[in-house]
């Protein structure tokens, strides 16, 4: 009977409770609120693409819970940004209530068309947040810069698909580039009077040359890519002061190195690329060539934050020259299945964060004479956080696998002696694949100082005493100058930049 009376007791509780008024709101002065921030900036987006989602928190600072009359944009319906207060979505809200000594999120997004508000290639849109109580009013500015683009994409058709295109017998999401195209114009002739943003797979038709001139920025939506079919040309020809980049679609600082964000840029066979004083970085392959046309010529590359590889060769015939890498999932450098390379003062550096990396793998398939290998590395940098920086796999033992060392600096370590560094491939006394190489062979020896790995600052600095000077000047004289444009020709140091200060990061 006690243990009956105790639960019938408990159940009043609970409904007197339920039935209670004690939440008393009051409508708020105005001085009870302050906020997190008095602007919202929200980072560059492009037109009609919508921005990240960008977070507000309000404070009640006094002992009372209010009741705030009013929340609403300054422009109202017709504002682009969009909030959201207590999980409910819109561009106005009333009575919104906050407890004493608490605190609540509002979230704001935005997507402009730019064309509705100037005919500049970018401008400022604000808004204000209104926070309407009593006969004050208080107020949160939002800030976003939105830049006009050309934007690449499949069309759609009346029955609902989208244009496609063949790759390896496979239809994909994408489009050749249209040298009539309706909207665009030349759609093979790429400069930086806008951006572009690509959407899909952009394949220059067989028998085309897509130009890209300098200053060029190419921005690539989730897997999309640029496709070079058999035939075809990507000629993108940068300057040292203009560099063209391409990099994902995302223009937050929290993707400013994020991996991954697009495909690359893939070259088939029998096509062919010239590429200078150009950028490329957070696609899951930076750069591949597959048995190309002709020989591929690379001067004043950068590849950075690569999901699996930053230059993946297959049966390439690659010249490159000022060639930088950095942070890349797999490898930095991955020559497979052999082909023609040659590389001077080329920087192939790896700084990935997590094991099972490497800067350079290196492989002639099959062994058999199409995979035949020649390589040449020629007063260049392979290094990074792995113990073995180079990791060699020759089919048949030396058949068709032909490479050679010169004046390059290698990190080797080789770690609980995995490698027998007496016989082919990793003897390095051997003149015939290793000539004048400083082989580094624990930490501390050799080392290169770069000057930022985690911001890609590839430079060697003053710190890096034995590859200061230490470049062949014959090898100096086929790149004369770095990346940058300073002169190697009297002192020419190891790697694509010569060396800064160790102040610089």
């Amino acid at each position: 009977m006690k243990t009956l009376y105790n639960i019938l007791f408990l159940i009043t509780i609970i409904s007197f409770a339920s039935c209670r008024d004690d939440f008393n709101f009051e409508p708020a002065s105005g001085s009870e609120l302050t906020f997190s921030k008095d602007t919202v900036y929200l980072d560059t987006i492009f037109s009609n693409i919508g921005s990240s989602t960008y977070n507000l928190r309000v404070y009640n600072n006094s002992n009372k819970d209010i009741k705030i009359p009013a929340i609403r944009l300054a422009k109202g319906e017709n504002s682009n940004f969009r909030l959201m207060v207590d999980g409910m979505p819109g561009k106005s809200f009333e009575n919104v209530e906050l407890l004493a000594k608490d605190s609540m999120f509002i979230f704001v997004e935005t997507t402009v068309d730019i064309k509705q508000q100037t005919n500049g290639a970018e401008f400022l849109y604000t808004d204000e947040i209104l926070f309407q109580a009593g006969s004050n009013q208080q107020k949160v500015n939002l800030v976003t810069l939105v830049k006009d683009a050309v934007f690449l994409y499949p069309q759609k058709f009346q029955n609902g698909s989208y244009e496609s295109i063949t790759i390896n017998d496979e239809q994909v999401y994408g489009f050749f580039l249209d040298e009539n195209d309706a909207t665009n114009g030349n759609e093979l002739e790429w400069n930086n009077t806008k951006p572009y943003v690509i959407y899909g797979a952009a394949a220059v038709p067989p028998g085309k040359t897509l130009n890209v001139t300098a200053g060029t920025e190419v921005h690539f939506h989730r897997n999309s890519a640029l496709i070079a079919f058999p035939t075809s040309t990507i000629n993108a020809q940068g300057s040292i002061e203009n560099s063209i980049l391409m990099q994902g679609d995302r223009l937050e600082p929290n993707f400013e190195d994020t991996p991954g964000q697009w495909t690359g840029v893939w070259i088939g066979q029998n096509s062919n690329i010239s590429i200078a004083n150009t950028v490329i970085k957070n696609a899951v392959n930076g750069l591949l060539i597959n048995a190309n046309n002709g020989t591929a010529s690379l001067e004043n590359v950068q590849i950075y934050n690569c999901e699996q590889f930053g230059l993946l060769l297959a049966t390439a015939n690659v010249m490159g020259k000022n060639v930088v890498t950095n942070n890349c999932g797999r490898a930095a450098l991955a020559i497979t299945n052999g082909g023609v390379y040659d590389f001077t003062h080329c920087t192939f550096a790896n700084y990935w964060s997590r094991q099972n990396q490497t800067a350079a793998i290196i492989d002639n398939g099959d062994g058999t004479l199409p995979f035949a290998l020649q390589a040449q590395f020629k007063n260049s940098i392979i290094y990074g956080n792995a113990s073995e920086s180079i990791v060699l796999v020759p089919a048949n033992n030396q058949s068709n696998f032909n490479f050679s060392f010169d004046y390059c600096l290698i990190k080797f370590q080789n770690t609980g002696n995995r490698y027998n560094t007496e016989v082919f491939p990793y003897n390095f006394n051997n003149p015939t694949n290793y000539n004048n190489n400083l082989i580094a062979k624990n930490f501390n020896e050799h080392q290169p100082y770069f000057s930022n790995t985690q911001k890609n600052k590839m430079m060697i600095t003053d710190k890096a005493t034995s590859l200061i000077n230490y470049g062949n000047s014959l090898f100096a004289q086929q790149v004369p100058n770095d990346l940058l444009g300073n002169s190697r020709l009297t002192a020419p140091d190891l790697g694509a930049y010569q060396h800064v200060t160790s102040s610089v990061d």
